[in-house]
């Protein structure tokens, strides 16, 4: 499978810590050799759209979130990044993401 980056999710993970960097690393790799993550690494994510799931890692400095689409067997597109703040994904970090995946609709 083919990984593709938006760009502002690229330059959203350029600021996480080292660690987190490898763990997503890792879970990519896993993934562009067609593996289907789960919890606790992986989990759909339906109210941002089909085919959407984010990747969960946790390390001493926080939560941090990558929000990616599985466009059919072929393409994976990393949408979204974040540092999650509190229990709950932030409407706002969901409607980014559902904007995101809308301009990769198109």
């Amino acid at each position: 499978m083919a990984i593709e980056f938006l760009k502002q999710c690229e330059k959203e993970i350029l600021d996480w810590p080292e660690e987190i960097r490898e763990d997503l690393a890792d879970a990519l790799a896993r993934l562009e050799r067609g593996h289907l993550l789960s919890m606790p690494l992986s989990r759909p994510m339906p109210s941002i759209g089909a085919g959407v799931h984010e990747l969960r890692f946790r390390d001493r400095s926080g939560i941090f979130r990558v929000v990616y689409f599985l466009a059919g067997s072929s393409e994976i597109h990393l949408i979204h990044a974040f540092k999650k703040k509190t229990q709950q994904t932030s409407p706002q970090d969901i409607s980014v993401a559902k904007e995101r995946l809308k301009r990769i609709l198109k």
